[in-house]
């Protein structure tokens, strides 16, 4: 009899020890959640506001760790890493700003829009604490911080190789969040006004020397034209054109600029801007060559274009050969330069 009151007393007491244990714990599980649920309303309300007054919220080191490092989040945050103030002179990172703040305004007023993804921007002078958290050391840089789980290797824009035209950057964003954002750009009449300029003096040529069309015969002229087509499109503009690359990399640390990329797989636009000069350079030297011989002219001015036009062959080969090394790594081969 004695065991089953003591027995009956436990089983009594059990319900006691149980909410004892819950309150030493902070609660039930339901009041955590609750509490979890609360803050991460408040975070995404937040958000939603700064969002509503401008597309790409910027975010110092204590904004960045509470709304994107630290959980509950069940969204995505597209960070831009740049230095934009002037001393910085970054001219990439704001060729790059303006691209982002595209596609930032065309999510913002997408008919799709909803809580699902954000874009922030950390400037390095306002949150350096969080490039020296993350180890960043060149801008800019984008980076998708995902709902679930810490960024992965593809979380990382490959800007160098991709460009950073608001129409990559938004596929890019497509294959790490599945938010689909249709870049919506601004109204751009450089296009129309330069082809009706050149419409405008074609069409006063023709009104000018209707009489005397020769002109539309000329070789040399042909021959240039043609040859400045070759020129641009054999360093690269239509690449440009296409990826958008920026057009030159400065470390913010460093303040080291580089102008030739050290990959194969990419290329700046002050890169395809040298590329076309050294073309210039090796196309006059030919050019010389062929007057020289093939011209009326006198002896010695004939060597003297010989030679000017051996020189600039020598050197600017050289100086493209010597920019393939740099890009193409283990190339064995060199002339005049390294």
């Amino acid at each position: 009899m004695g065991a089953r009151r003591r027995q009956g007393a436990v089983m009594a007491a059990m319900p006691v020890l149980v909410l004892a244990l819950l309150l030493a714990c902070g609660g039930p599980p339901a009041a955590g959640q609750k509490r979890k649920e609360m803050v991460l309303s408040e975070k995404v309300s937040q958000l939603m506001e700064w969002t509503s007054k401008r597309s790409v919220i910027r975010m110092n080191g204590d904004k960045f760790r509470r709304l994107v490092k630290a959980p509950p989040r069940n969204y995505s945050v597209v960070v831009m890493f740049t230095a934009l103030q002037p001393h910085r002179q970054c001219v990439v990172c704001k060729q790059a700003d303006e691209e982002y703040q595209i596609l930032a305004n065309s999510w913002r007023y997408s008919s799709a829009f909803t809580n699902k993804i954000f874009f922030a921007m950390v400037d390095f002078d306002e949150g350096s604490d969080v490039f020296q958290m993350l180890n960043m050391n060149s801008a800019p840089t984008f980076i998708n911080f995902p709902a679930k789980g810490k960024p992965k290797r593809g979380d990382t824009y490959e800007l160098q190789v991709r460009g950073f035209a608001a129409e990559q950057l938004a596929r890019w964003v497509a294959d790490r969040t599945d938010v689909n954002i249709r870049v919506i750009r601004p109204p751009n009449y450089a296009g129309p006004l330069m082809l009706g300029l050149l419409l405008a003096v074609i069409g006063g040529l023709v009104y000018l020397r209707g009489s005397n069309l020769d002109f539309l015969y000329n070789k040399t002229g042909w021959a240039f034209a043609a040859l400045c087509f070759v020129l641009a499109m054999t360093s690269g503009q239509m690449w440009n054109h296409i990826r958008g690359p920026p057009y030159a990399h400065k470390n913010p640390h460093t303040g080291q600029v580089s102008y030739i990329h050290g990959s194969s797989q990419a290329q700046f636009v002050a890169e395809t801007h040298i590329v076309l000069l050294f073309n210039g350079g090796v196309t006059l030297g030919m050019v010389l060559l062929h007057e020289a011989a093939t011209s009326d002219m006198d002896v010695g001015k004939r060597k003297i274009m010989c030679i000017a036009g051996i020189g600039l062959v020598v050197f600017f080969f050289s100086w493209l050969l010597s920019v393939f090394r740099s890009k193409y790594h283990g190339y064995p081969y060199s002339f005049l330069m390294s």
